[in-house]
Formats: structure tokens, C-alpha cells, sequence
């Protein structure tokens, strides 16, 4: 069901120059990092839309917003008092989707307007919609991180289908929610799912909506994700740090450690045009952005964010740009922009 607001108010603000720390060497990322002008709200989870702005939601601020980072210019939208924005995604339209954590809601944003539609998430149990995901048809995945559960959205009906993922042992051991976490889709539009409080990472069949799972170390800790042209899938242990490959079709398994060790704890992730994994290593302080190619099979580079970065939770890679961007705790929205990719020896 879907439920239309009020037109939300608009907020312009001056613009904001990055701070810009140019790259070391040829193999290291230039970053550059915008202050967010509404204080201590979390920006987070930054998207690039077809207009070439990157738009991010306020989780703890209540808004959508967007920067143009040729001007420096800022534009927040208010969403409602209470939503606790997650995540958010882009169409080709540059119709804004987003989750609405507190709220138990998708939203639509149309920017051209300012209104908004909810659609309620049709399952008792699912009252924190947390990450999306596009599949090559336009409609969208997402997880429920404490309900549990993952779904599917079909955003020009406004249909939604649940799937329950497997429970994982809590304190006291009882059950408790596997925390489907991070999540992308491949190229036959499987999602596959980070189960966050579980040593498993699970697919979905588009067709059947059957769940299959695939065990880790015991330990790991899967939160975000990521694929490679091939469909491998990538992930890192948050836990035990680790950078992890899994073989979808064997489910054969090789970890490499984080170069700064089982304290890294390895969150935002992103893969790049050339397969390169990118991610960030939170337990540190400033946070580190960290390069590894699976040629070489190597941790090729590793920069300090300028801010300190808090916590960096999700990355987003634009092809069109070669550039990461990522929103940090430190309430400034980033910017990497990646080195060619090193040659091949053959």
C-alpha cells in the first residue's frame, strides 16, 4: 500500500569546498571529503544519480539530500520526523527510493516535486528495512536486518515479497534474527545477502524465492558484499578480519587476512570497474581505505581518511567517474577517486 504526503520543504545551503588530500603514489586513491552543513546527523550511504549528484540520506537527521560536487551545493528534503532513513538507490527517472529504518516503509522521493509515497512492508516482523538494491529490470531488493527477513519490491505495482532467513543462536542461547545485512545482485538477478549476526551468506532464486545458504569460518561475521564481473562473491568479516572470496557455484571459500589484523573491522565496501575490492577498516582510527586486486591477490594500497571517518558503513562505485563515494560518521560525505588499474604481466 502506498500512502502520499504533504510536499516536503526544500533547504539550499552555500556551498561546501572538499577537503582534498591528493594520492601518494600512482596506486593510491585521491580522497576528498565535503562537510555536511546539518550537524550530527549521520550521512551515510551516498548514491550517483544520472545527473551526475550524489544523493544520501540524514539516518539520524530525517532527510534525503543531495550534493552537486561541481558547485559544492547542498539540498536536503525532510522526510519526516521519526523515518530514520538507511539507505537509498537512484532509477534512471532520478526518482529517489530509500529505506525508512523506524518507520517500516519504502519511500519514494520524486525531487521534481517534493512528494512523497510510503509503501508499508507487508510482514509483521519487518519493521527495520534497512539496504536496497536494484535488479536489471528496475525493481529492487532489500534486507531486513532485525525482522530477519529479505525482499522484493516491485516499485511500479508497489507489490512486496518476504522471505524469512534461517535464525542464529543469541545470548542465552536463544534465536535470535541471522541480521540480513549487506546485499547485491548478480548477473542471473540472484540477491546475495551478508546474514550479519550468522557465519553464512545466503541467495535467494528470483523464480522460486527459496533461500540457500553458505557457511563461513566459524566466527565470521559477513556485513557488506560485493561481486566481481564473474559473479564471485566477495565479503568482509567484520569480526575476525578478514577480506573473503566465495565460489557461488562450489562454494569453495579463500580469506585473506586485513593488513591491520582481526581488530580492523573491515564495513563499507565497494568493486570497481576492474574488479579491484575496496573497503574501508573501521576498528582503526582515522579509518583506512584499502585496496586489493585478485590477480595479484594483494593488498596493493591503504589511505588514511582525512576526517577520521568514525565509522565509513557503505560505499558506492560510479563507473562513470571511477570514483567511490561513502558518507562518514565524522558527518562529511567522501569522495575517492581510483587509480588506473595497474597492467597485467602475462
Amino acid at each position: 500500500m502506498r500512502r502520499p504526503t504533504a510536499p516536503i520543504l526544500l533547504a539550499a545551503v552555500l556551498p561546501t569546498l572538499p577537503v582534498n588530500a591528493a594520492a601518494q603514489t600512482e596506486t593510491d586513491p585521491a580522497l576528498s571529503e565535503w562537510e555536511v552543513p546539518w550537524e550530527g546527523t549521520r550521512p551515510r550511504d551516498p548514491y550517483v544519480a544520472p545527473d551526475g549528484r550524489v544523493w544520501f540520506v540524514g539516518q539520524v537527521g530525517h532527510y534525503a539530500a543531495v550534493l552537486d560536487p561541481e558547485s559544492g551545493d547542498f539540498r536536503k528534503y525532510d522526510l519526516g520526523e521519526g523515518v530514520g532513513p538507511h539507505n537509498l538507490v537512484v532509477d534512471d527517472a532520478g526518482i529517489v527510493w530509500y529505506t525508512g529504518n523506524l518507520q517500516h516503509h519504502i519511500g519514494r522521493l520524486d525531487p521534481a516535486t517534493g512528494e512523497i509515497r510510503r509503501f508499508e512492508v507487508p510482514h509483521q516482523a519487518a519493521r527495520d528495512p534497512h539496504t536496497l538494491v536494484f535488479d536489471s529490470k528496475g525493481d529492487m531488493w532489500f534486507t531486513v536486518q532485525g525482522g530477519n527477513l529479505v525482499g522484493k519490491f516491485w516499485k511500479e505495482t508497489g507489490e512486496m515479497r518476504m522471505v524469512e532467513a534461517p535464525q542464529a543462536p543469541g545470548r542465552g542461547g536463544q534465536m535470535t534474527s541471522s541480521r540480513p545485512y549487506g546485499i547485491v545482485v548478480d548477473s542471473r538477478d540472484r540477491p546475495w545477502i551478508a546474514l550479519f549476526n550468522s557465519n553464512h551468506i545466503a541467495t535467494v532464486d528470483p523464480e522460486t524465492f527459496e533461500m540457500k545458504t553458505f557457511e563461513l569460518p566459524e566466527g565470521s561475521r559477513p556485513r557488506r558484499i560485493g561481486l566481481t564481473s564473474d559473479d564471485t562473491v566477495w565479503y568482509v568479516d567484520y569480526a575476525r578480519g578478514f577480506l573473503g572470496r566465495l565460489d557461488p557455484t562450489s562454494g569453495a571459500l579463500k580469506e585473506y587476512p586485513m593488513p591491520d589484523g582481526a581488530g580492523s573491522r573491515p564495513y563499507g565496501m565497494a568493486i570497481d570497474g576492474d574488479d579491484r575490492i575496496w573497503f574501508v577498516e573501521t576498528g582503526i582510527q582515522p579509518n583506512r581505505f584499502v585496496g586489493f586486486d585478485p590477480n595479484t591477490e594483494d593488498f596493493f594500497t591503504s589511505t588514511e581518511v582525512e576526517s577520521g571517518g568514525g565509522t565509513i558503513r557503505h560505499m558506492y562505485f560510479d563507473p562513470d567517474t571511477n570514483t567511490v563515494w561513502f558518507g562518514a560518521d565524522t558527518n562529511t560525505i567522501g569522495r575517492a577517486v581510483l587509480p588506473p588499474a595497474r597492467k597485467r604481466v602475462s
